[in-house]
């Protein structure tokens, strides 16, 4: 199985909407809070060049934010059908 991490903050809603999609389609995934966690703050910037969350790493692949291009994205590479 792929290795999910999101690096969120408590108050998004897109990053509340990444994980519920995650715990419907029974991903499990590493959840990091970088509002609270400087380091993982600094490692996703460095990683995805991002500031804004979520930021969704699949096997070292970086997507950001929660549109339909990134939900599908995630389907394909976890290989879960629509």
């Amino acid at each position: 199985m792929a290795k999910v991490k999101i690096y969120s903050t408590p108050a998004c809603p897109f990053c509340q909407a990444a994980k519920k999609f995650f715990e419907e389609e029974g991903i499990e995934y590493e959840d990091f809070n970088v509002q609270e966690d400087e380091e993982k703050r600094n490692e996703m910037v460095e990683k995805s060049g991002q500031m804004s969350v979520p930021v969704i790493e699949i096997d070292g692949e970086m997507l950001t934010g929660f549109s339909d291009e990134v939900r599908q994205k995630i389907k394909e590479k976890l290989g879960l059908e629509d």
